[in-house]
């Protein structure tokens, strides 16, 4: 009998859904309030997880999701709603 490995889970911030943390994207604010992508997932923060898929981050941005959750504005996050569709296009693409 061999031991199920635990795959851990994490809560997208758009959906509300639970999903495998390896099909996410994770955003952070450090101490210093700067808010970005975290590809790696380790960074120092309060974080937030988004689904990848560029559809729902596009909808997101319409609706200001993740500017109610880090309390900021459009303004601050246009440069981090880029970067997450960035990182997901960049795993999309078959090497």
């Amino acid at each position: 009998m061999t031991k199920k490995k635990k795959i851990p889970m994490r809560k997208c911030v758009i959906t509300n859904e639970m999903k495998p943390k390896k099909d996410m994207i994770r955003v952070v604010r450090n101490k210093e309030g700067e808010i970005f992508a975290d590809a790696t997932g380790k960074k120092q923060g309060r974080g937030a997880y988004v689904s990848k898929d560029v559809q729902l981050v596009e909808k997101a941005q319409k609706q200001g999701v993740l500017e109610g959750f880090f309390k900021t504005d459009s303004k601050t996050l246009d440069p981090v709603y880029k970067e997450i569709i960035r990182l997901i296009y960049r795993e999309d693409i078959p090497t």
